[in-house]
Formats: structure tokens, C-alpha cells, sequence
């Protein structure tokens, strides 16, 4: 009986540890965490990223998206264990795809409450989004 409930409460911690949404402050800018920004490049021209952030589109201007796509690249940016961050304009967009990688592909994802209008609400670094050639 104690081994199935430290199984039980092993697995129950495990799974709800994939997905955690806080907003976007110092202290995690200063932890180095990777911050994967799944805007449109649109939006990254408009406003900048989060100064050190990777842009990796999801959904683009119709609401279209390649999960496919989108996971061979975040992979090669993250591995599956490794904690990263997600921010969008507003929080909208990471909390689907944050709590979908995270309680159902099992990566460890923050998910940035607020995005990037938070950020520039609490005066975030923010650079240029510059486009890869």
C-alpha cells in the first residue's frame, strides 16, 4: 500500500510539474532560462522580443499551425527535460500550447502570463527582432 502511494504522489508531482504560468520578472530573466517567443514575425518587428529570446512561430496570421514543425525546432533549441519559458502577445496563445506540450508531450514549460505586453508594461529588456537569413 505505501509503495502504491508514493508511486501515486511520485507521478502526480511529476505530471503537474510540466506546466507552471507566472508572469515574466527579473529573477527568471536572470536565471538565463530560455524564453521561446511564439509570435508571428510580424509582431516581433512591431514591438522587439525579449532581449536573448528565440523566435519560433506557432500560429501565424490565420491561426494556422504546423505542431510538427513547431516541435522539430523547439528541439533544437530545448531538450525535453530542460524548463523554457513561452511568450506570446498576451498569454493567450502559450496557455493552449504551454499546457498542451507540457501536460500532454511532457516538457517542462513556463508559460509567460501576460506576454510581451506585460514585459513592456513592467519596462522588460527588450531588442530588435532581427530575422535570421
Amino acid at each position: 500500500m505505501r509503495l502504491s502511494f508514493f508511486s501515486l504522489l511520485l507521478a502526480f508531482t511529476t505530471l503537474s510539474a510540466d506546466y507552471i504560468r507566472q508572469p515574466i520578472d527579473q529573477k527568471l530573466l536572470d536565471s538565463k532560462i530560455k524564453i521561446i517567443d511564439i509570435r508571428t514575425p510580424e509582431e516581433w518587428k512591431t514591438t522587439g522580443v525579449v532581449k536573448g529570446s528565440v523566435p519560433i512561430m506557432f500560429f501565424d496570421e490565420q491561426g494556422n499551425y504546423d505542431l510538427n514543425a513547431f516541435v522539430g525546432k523547439l528541439n533544437k533549441v530545448v531538450k525535453k527535460e530542460e524548463k523554457f519559458a513561452l511568450i506570446c502577445n498576451s498569454g493567450n496563445r502559450t496557455q493552449v500550447l504551454g499546457s498542451f506540450l507540457g501536460k500532454q508531450m511532457g516538457y517542462n514549460v513556463i508559460d509567460l502570463q501576460g506576454g510581451i505586453q506585460y514585459a513592456i508594461q513592467k519596462k522588460i529588456p527588450l531588442e530588435p527582432y532581427k530575422p535570421k537569413p
